[in-house]
């Protein structure tokens, strides 16, 4: 495997995982309460919160937090799937 493929599965996964929360988010606002409903809007945080670091002038901020919800993960089999059938 080249390292553009790496590249280019690494990119698409994170793509497929942001444009897979949002879908997730805005379909779940649309459902009625229920158990599809919280399939939708219900997410795992994985990360760790923003770190702050102050100095005189300066103030320097590092945090990572991914939420990835059902669609995110549907998504991201996706491009798996894809990434298989077209590269293999």
């Amino acid at each position: 495997m080249r390292r553009s493929e790496i590249v280019f599965l690494v990119v698409a996964m994170i793509l497929a995982a942001v444009i897979g929360g949002l879908i997730g988010e805005i379909v779940s606002s649309f459902l009625p309460e229920g158990a599809v409903k919280t399939l939708f809007e219900k997410s795992i945080q994985i990360g760790f919160k923003t770190i702050e670091v102050q100095f005189y002038a300066i103030s320097l901020a590092f945090g990572i937090m991914f939420r990835i919800n059902f669609v995110s993960i549907l998504l991201i089999i996706l491009v798996i799937i894809y990434f298989r059938w077209w590269y293999f």
